[in-house]
């Protein structure tokens, strides 16, 4: 008997059944797209997060308040030089530490100095004002954040305008209530109107559109165009008041210099919070380089555990090809010695039924991945899967590999049947 012979004959058996076929190919069918599917999903959600923190820069550090300090801002925002004469000493002081103390201005203004800071390009100051109303002519839309800051904000964070123009130091300098907005905010008050030159309320306060920013797209649950950016000191005297920053995004002047950058912050902040010796700081500082690698090992690990999770369905399924052969086995034990008496070799009863449980896992595991293929089309918990290639062909492998594993042991048993034993079954 050849292999064609031995085909045909695991395909007319798999046909006489084919709800129980349909059944067993189902599960394989799960277990294969949930493996790519969730892989998918990581990678996905991996890449938009690694997208997000290059967005800053591999030369950006940005300084917060510590989670055991008592700091009361909140944001991100950028400084340029000139700015830092817009608003009076906030005194942070220096000597024996005391007590946790907030981000101040005087802090960014220490950091902005080349003496103190040489690695330094630009300091960045901001406080952020969470969940402003703004409206225009009947229209009102809740901005997600709203940030104070000075124009170097918008290198530093890279968030170019799109429409119109940035505020610049003049601006902070007056005081002045002018807003970039969002790509969000300009498409829910204005439309089709090009906001440029118009003024909105901001908690009933007017301020004055100059610019749009470009588009950046949503970040999972965050919307990153849900946003507003007005000067440092218009935002304080109308919305936050004049209290701590929340934090200080500092650019190094290349990638090379972001560790010398570091070190230079930590130690003029040290100096002027009077940390020494092993006292803990109370402020903490964020590198973005270093970040990005933390985030790829974790979601390296993320998607891991996702696959791993997803493999245990394929386990499932290839129990189920066992039982469901086993099953047949003993449904067709009489055709089994019928087909021995008359000279059928053990080579092709085992053949069979390995190539009956082999076809079950592979049909599963193509229709598998063109529903993960589908699937990964849509948007899942606010990411963009994507496929990766080498899970698809791991998945099918595995797939042919539980086919061929599982389904032994009922081969191997329908062939070790003897004639005379297997034709007295009914």
């Amino acid at each position: 008997m050849n292999a064609l012979e031995v085909m045909r004959f695991a395909l007319r058996g798999l046909t006489a059944n084919k709800m129980r076929s349909a059944l067993t190919t189902l599960g394989i069918l799960i277990g294969v797209a949930a493996v790519i599917l969730l892989v998918a999903v990581g990678e996905g959600t991996s890449r938009t997060i690694q997208e997000n923190i290059q967005r800053l820069g591999s030369n950006t550090l940005t300084v917060m308040q510590s989670l055991s300090g008592n700091g009361r801002g909140g944001g991100a925002g950028g400084a340029g030089g000139g700015a830092f004469a817009a608003q009076a000493p906030q005194g942070t002081g220096t000597g024996p530490r005391t007590q946790a103390k907030d981000l101040s201005l005087d802090d960014a203004r220490a950091l902005a100095d080349t003496a103190n800071a040489p690695s330094v390009r630009s300091v960045s100051p901001v406080v952020t004002a969470q969940a402003q109303t703004v409206t225009y002519e009947g229209a009102s839309h809740t901005v997600g954040q709203l940030v104070g800051t000075y124009p170097s904000y918008f290198e530093a964070s890279n968030k170019p305008v799109a429409k119109g123009s940035y505020f610049f130091n003049d601006d902070v300098l007056s005081a002045r209530k002018v807003v970039v907005i969002g790509h969000t905010v300009a498409e829910e008050l204005f439309g089709a109107v090009d906001p440029v030159g118009k003024q909105i309320g901001v908690a009933g306060v007017p301020f004055t559109v100059v610019g749009v920013l470009k588009e950046s797209g949503s970040a999972g649950f965050q919307d990153a165009d849900d946003v507003a950016v007005a000067p440092l000191p218009a935002v304080q005297q109308s919305l936050t008041g004049f209290g701590p920053l929340g934090q200080i995004i500092v650019q190094a002047k290349d990638a090379a210099s972001v560790d010398a950058a570091q070190a230079e912050i930590t130690a003029v902040l040290n100096e002027r919070h009077g940390i020494t010796g092993t006292a803990a700081a109370d402020y903490r500082i964020l590198n973005q380089a270093a970040l990005q690698e933390t985030v790829a090992t974790a979601t390296g690990t993320f998607t891991v555990l996702l696959g791993a999770v997803a493999a245990i369905s394929l386990l499932v399924g290839g129990i189920g090809i066992t039982n469901i052969m086993l099953v047949t086995v003993t449904e067709r034990t009489r055709e089994i010695g019928i087909r021995k008496a008359i000279g059928a070799p053990r080579g092709a009863i085992l053949g069979q039924f390995l190539a009956e449980a082999t076809m079950l896992s592979l049909v599963g595991g193509v229709l598998g991945v063109l529903i993960a293929v589908i699937g990964a089309s849509f948007t899942i918990a606010g990411f963009k899967p994507v496929i990766v290639p080498g899970s698809i062909v791991l998945a099918l492998g595995v797939s042919v590999a539980i086919g061929l594993f599982f389904g032994s042991y009922p081969a191997n048993r329908a062939a070790k049947l003897r004639p005379i034993e297997a034709l007295r079954h009914e």
